[in-house]
């Protein structure tokens, strides 16, 4: 039987090779390529340090099949920025059991992020592009996709669910409670997707107006600029000569000059800029709206006892659902994930269903 080491590198090298299967740039298709074999190579030495069977040894778990049909679907950049969390995760897992045991740290721990990005930054034509990926997952506009429908039905389940059964305990599931559920999931739904413009737009605002002081600054003292681009290159342990070189070389183009600065100096992805805070506020109200929605649908057709027991019983299989989706990101066993957010759904769902008893003891008394 694999152990979970042996399953996550397996995983990873099949899905490395999907991402090079469906890579179009002859460059990124090598480098996944080569990533897929030593994830491949780290599997087999595991194996056979365990003495377990390297017949049919690379099998992908469901995961990685599940991650590689949404990649699909959705495009393989939620792939790519999983398999890089994966590689951090890892590296630092090694690390913190080696300050535990009190090992020495050889900075080999980290060598898969390490050799991706250094591959990956020797390609100039390439590297912006797909590090940009790597490091500023989830800071754009609307984060991951599916990473933000799993986050956004939750919160619609969660909260809609908790206000169902406190108003179905203070009304023992009176036609108040379909009343005050549809009232709930609007509500939250309009919350949520104000909350996600104004972030959005205020985000994209705040970052406009750095770069625009970025390029008064270029503008007004090309040379300090240049200076600036010297000194960060140095501190990313280039030598001088070089240092200087490349950033004669980035201010010969203004335009290419204030996109490098504003990477390099302000840490900004003019990407992240590009997202609509009008989209992304529907789909926050949409994926908070579905998983809202379901505690209150059996009120639509039942009443009562029938009704609050059919929407407990839906909402803790919506709640077991959103916990095993969440194991895509966190690679966690689907049924202690999905069994857990059930746990944690149902506990705030009995505290405002025994507050809303009490409340409605208290009224009728």
């Amino acid at each position: 039987m694999k152990n979970k080491n042996i399953q996550t590198e397996i995983d990873a090298s099949y899905l490395y090779q999907k991402l090079s299967d469906n890579e179009t740039d002859e460059t990124i298709k090598y480098v996944f390529r080569q990533m897929s074999e030593r994830e491949k190579g780290h599997a087999e030495a595991f194996a056979k340090k365990e003495k377990i069977s390297l017949q049919n040894l690379m099998i992908p778990s469901w995961r990685a099949k599940t991650l590689n049909t949404i990649g699909k679907i959705f495009g393989y950049d939620f792939v790519l920025g999983t398999l890089m969390e994966t590689e951090k995760s890892i590296s630092n897992a090694i690390v913190i059991a080696k300050q535990n045991h009190k090992k020495q740290i050889t900075g080999r721990e980290t060598n898969h992020v390490k050799v991706l990005r250094s591959i990956l930054e020797t390609q100039t034509s390439t590297a912006g592009k797909y590090l940009s990926k790597f490091e500023s997952r989830h800071r754009s506009v609307g984060g991951n996709a599916i990473r933000a429908a799993v986050l956004g039905g939750n919160d619609g389940l969660v909260s809609n669910f908790s206000l169902v059964m406190g108003i179905a305990g203070a009304t023992a599931g009176g036609e108040g409670v379909l009343l005050a559920g549809l009232a709930g999931m609007l509500a939250g739904a309009l919350s949520m997707a104000l909350g996600e413009w104004i972030s959005v737009k205020s985000s994209q605002e705040l970052y406009e107006n750095q770069m625009q002081i970025e390029m008064e600054e270029l503008e007004a003292n090309p040379e300090g600029e240049r200076r600036e681009l010297v000194l960060i290159y140095i501190a990313k342990g280039i030598p001088e000569p070089q240092a200087q070189q490349m950033a004669n070389e980035i201010m010969l183009d203004k335009t290419h000059a204030h996109e490098v600065l504003v990477k390099e100096e302000l840490g900004i992805n003019a990407e992240e800029l590009k997202g609509s805070a009008i989209e992304a506020a529907i789909y926050s109200f949409i994926l908070f709206s579905i998983g809202a929605i379901i505690p209150v649908l059996p009120f639509m057709f039942l009443t009562e006892t029938k009704a609050i027991i059919v929407s407990i019983i839906s909402s803790a299989i919506g709640l077991f659902l959103i916990g095993s989706a969440i194991t895509l990101f966190t690679g966690k066993n689907v049924w202690y994930s999905g069994f857990r957010q059930v746990l944690f759904g149902l506990a705030a769902a009995a505290v405002t269903f025994g507050i809303g008893k009490l409340i409605g003891v208290s009224i009728a008394g």
